[in-house]
């Protein structure tokens, strides 16, 4: 081998170990189950079997709002708007404590809260959020599932940090993260994407069981869903585990699946990565949800819809996206999508359902 071949591909490895180091720096990669730190006081208080139990779940879209059109809202990318500006998210922000003051439920699940992302200004909106709620939710615990320094796609090209927020006015005991499925890509691309996750919450009961919570988001559809199967059977699998030894749960989130019948009600050109058969059965089949597949479809279908689209196509809510999923051990008192003056806030809308404890 001459010198001067020699040097090219001492230089080219030299180049690649340097760009491999850069990139192991910059991004992030989260264990499949990590213990999770918990913001709780001693003074909070402890549920009781039997108790009523008022659980929110809602995507609040890291409180971008509605007045935009983002580079990912539309299927080729090419939405106008990159990031929102301070002055729409503070009004987020402030919609957002306002719902949830006037709603007062128990536990708040959210999806879509930023830590440090370029997209939403560097902010901390879990900080945000307690310096309004903490005298409602004394409690709280937060997962990662997008974390990079730095992503050099030219829509970011800057850092992203994206979380699972769990808010709760009873202890929380521990909390931890379970990784889901990751969707299949190059090993280089792979370091920078999305990792969705399970964010698991165990609350005491003062006579000595427990409630879990669980709080996910899924990937987005895409042409080929099948990680959103893959996550969808690691999810049941979760909590087949816990309905096996006997332990109540809930779960509430946004799964991106579509209820049974919604399908073919969506304009062809929106249907793309959905699937006639949901991903959801994995679920419906053996648990109840709010809303179950009947609401969801029935005659008043409209009030169940939970997603409006920052699509300039989509003029009001068209689908339904997020649910609660629930162990047959709690008892329903009822279950709501509240729309009426959540459309501005959030392409989700909050879903809301109201349980009794067992008392064993």
């Amino acid at each position: 081998m001459s010198r001067l071949l020699r040097n090219t591909v001492v230089g080219v490895l030299l180049t690649a170990a340097l760009l491999a180091c850069l990139i192991y720096s910059l991004t992030w990669r989260p264990q499949a189950r990590e213990v999770l730190p918990v913001s709780c006081p001693a003074s909070a208080p402890v549920l009781v079997p039997g108790q009523a139990l008022k659980v929110m779940t809602w995507n609040v879209q890291y409180l971008a709002g509605k007045r935009y059109v983002f580079w990912y809202n539309l299927s080729d990318g090419s939405g106008p708007d990159t990031r929102p500006n301070r002055e729409d998210m503070a009004f987020s922000l402030d919609q957002v404590v306002r719902v949830i003051r006037d709603e007062k439920p128990d536990l708040v699940l959210l999806q879509e809260v930023d830590q440090n992302a370029k997209a939403s200004a560097y902010q901390d909106q879990l900080k945000l959020l307690q310096e309004r709620l903490i005298d409602l939710y004394p409690c709280s615990a937060q997962a990662f599932t997008w974390k990079a320094d730095f992503v050099p796609d030219r829509h970011i090209f800057g850092s992203v940090g994206r979380t699972l927020v769990t808010l709760s006015r009873f202890q929380i005991e521990h909390a931890e993260r379970v990784q889901l499925p990751v969707a299949e890509a190059n090993i280089v691309s792979r370091q920078f994407q999305p990792k969705p996750a399970l964010l698991v919450s165990y609350l005491p009961l003062n006579d000595g069981g427990q409630l879990v919570v669980i709080n996910t988001q899924l990937d987005r559809p895409t042409l080929n869903n099948s990680n959103l199967r893959r996550q969808m059977q690691a999810t049941a699998a979760v909590v087949d585990k816990f309905e096996g030894y006997g332990t109540p749960w809930l779960i509430g989130g946004d799964f991106n699946l579509l209820p049974i019948g919604q399908f073919l009600r969506l304009p062809a050109e929106l249907r793309a990565g959905y699937s006639p058969d949901s991903e959801l059965h994995l679920l419906w089949e053996k648990y109840p949800m709010i809303p179950s597949n009947p609401e969801a479809t029935g005659i008043d279908r409209e009030l169940w819809l939970t997603h409006f689209p920052n699509n300039p196509r989509v003029e009001e809510p068209d689908r339904t996206l997020d649910y609660l999923f629930y162990s047959p051990k709690l008892k329903r008192i009822e279950g709501y999508v509240r729309q009426e003056d959540t459309l501005t806030i959030s392409d989700h809308l909050p879903v809301v359902g109201r349980f009794l404890l067992p008392l064993d």
